[in-house]
């Protein structure tokens, strides 16, 4: 999609600027109401309506809120890429990226550490790097989401990754004979494992609890402890895990 150009009505997607800030326009049916959030990931803003017609109204809100618009950009952190030499923490294993040639490699170093070996230009080497990482991150929350259900005694959900940016976990109770399933953030596999397994926790919490009431919380607790750390890590770290790497979609 393109910079929003005189002579046509704004689209879907279509980029424009706010004071020399970058915001983009889309179109979200499940909302209600205009609205304005912050993609962290492409360091941009989104001014959403509920349809197409609405768009303009979007764009004059965007223009009235432009120092809104300036303090959330200014605050975001500058995009990290998935480069060679960038060292990770997967599930607190260390994880090293470097150039190799043909198909992209992972290794399991004598020293411990995970190696992650990937081909082309920087772009081609992000996402290479990203399957991986997202692979990674699948094994181990399937292995986290089965010791939490093991100790709640809850049916085993499938587990899948994502990468959403509004929340860093899901879960969909199980209906009718077809079993729960829980989603996760693969980024999360970046964090500090103890985050990482708060948030399994969480979601395995709310097979048996859907809303966080009190007995959902007390369910959390029993699982790992006091949460406040974790949430607290989530809130002030989190920005900096959306950041990294390619935007995807």
């Amino acid at each position: 999609m393109g910079v929003f150009r005189l002579g046509r009505g704004p689209a879907d997607g279509d980029l424009i600027e706010v004071e020399g800030l970058p915001v983009r326009l889309r179109v979200n049916p499940r909302s209600r109401r205009i609205a304005l959030r912050l993609d962290r990931t492409r360091r941009e803003v989104i001014a959403s309506a509920p349809g197409l017609r609405g768009l303009p109204e979007a764009i004059r809100f965007a223009r009235s809120r432009s120092d809104w618009i300036r303090s959330r950009l200014e605050a975001a952190p500058e995009p990290a890429p998935l480069a060679p030499g960038l060292v990770l923490a997967v599930f607190d294993r260390v994880c090293r990226l470097e150039t190799g040639t043909g198909r992209t490699r992972r290794i399991d170093d004598p020293d411990g550490a995970l190696v992650i070996r990937a081909a082309g230009a920087p772009d081609a080497f992000a996402r290479s790097v990203v399957r991986v990482l997202k692979r990674e991150a699948l094994a181990g929350f399937q292995d986290l989401t089965r010791r939490h259900c093991d100790t709640l005694g809850a049916p085993l959900p499938a587990v899948s990754v994502t990468d959403t940016r509004t929340r860093w976990g899901s879960c969909t109770p199980g209906r009718a004979g077809a079993p729960p399933s829980v989603r996760y953030v693969w980024r999360l596999a970046l964090a500090p494992s103890p985050v990482a397994d708060y948030v399994a926790a969480h979601e395995c919490a709310h097979i048996l609890e859907p809303h966080h009431g009190p007995a959902f919380w007390a369910l959390v607790r029993d699982l790992v402890g006091d949460p406040s750390p974790h949430r607290e890590w989530l809130r002030r770290e989190g920005p900096r895990l959306h950041a990294l790497g390619a935007p995807e979609g």
